[in-house]
């Protein structure tokens, strides 16, 4: 079986050093599941408002009686994200998600006619902190003078928007650290291919296996660290 090493999977900006340990990370697992790496060239278009929006009518739906009254409990991020959708949301709206719903499942069908995984980075950079909000920058770089406002700030979803909009399964596993932090690598496949990634998570936790306790976080239970 084949794999293709996108660690910014070709529509996000992802921190070098970041990117460094993914690349380094997906070879070796590579290596070890037996998968020939190949060349494959992404036509992803670059993440929009419209994949914000797509999934707020089903999460309206989730939400029930307790909407619209209690949109104040949300996160800062869901509650603008619904308040400007009862703004903006029309039927050219909803089409213009549609038209990039319908480019966004025919760049990933080429995309996987090249190759059966992608290996690419989870996130753009290290893990941010848990309360939020999710960074719209990298070290080094200005994001929203290099490519806009509009893919700045979503430049943190933009490596997992895509299999979240097309449907398709994704897994993310542990690829080391940078600066003490965590950096995960994803692993794309497409559709109904979930058994042979949970068979890739299968040597990969058995092959590169990660620390069970994370570090500096103190040991419960007569747990030992990892030698």
């Amino acid at each position: 079986m084949t794999v293709g090493l996108l660690p910014d999977l070709g529509c996000a900006r992802v921190r070098a050093e970041v990117a460094e340990a993914v690349a380094g990370a997906g070879e070796r697992l590579a290596r070890r599941a037996g998968l020939k790496l190949v060349e494959v060239t992404p036509t992803l278009p670059p993440l929009r408002s419209e994949w914000a929006m797509a999934g707020l009518p089903s999460f309206v739906a989730d939400l029930g009686e307790a909407y619209p009254e209690r949109i104040a409990e949300l996160s800062p991020e869901m509650r603008i994200g619904l308040e400007g959708a009862r703004q903006r949301y029309s039927l050219e709206r909803a089409a213009r998600i549609e038209s990039y719903r319908r480019s966004l499942n025919t760049a990933m069908a080429d995309l996987f006619a090249e190759c059966d995984f992608v290996i690419a980075s989870t996130n753009p950079d290290v893990a941010f902190v848990a309360e939020g909000p999710p960074p719209a920058t990298i070290p080094g770089a200005d994001l929203i003078n290099e490519i806009g406002f509009t893919r700045a700030i979503m430049n943190n979803a933009a490596l997992t928007a895509p299999s979240n909009m097309n449907g398709s399964p994704a897994m993310s596993i542990p690829a080391g650290l940078v600066d003490g932090l965590p950096v995960g690598l994803q692993v794309l496949a497409a559709h109904h291919r979930e058994p042979l990634l949970l068979e890739l998570a299968l040597v990969a936790e058995r092959e590169l296996p990660w620390p069970k306790v994370a570090p500096g976080a103190p040991l419960r239970d007569g747990a030992r660290p990892l030698p």
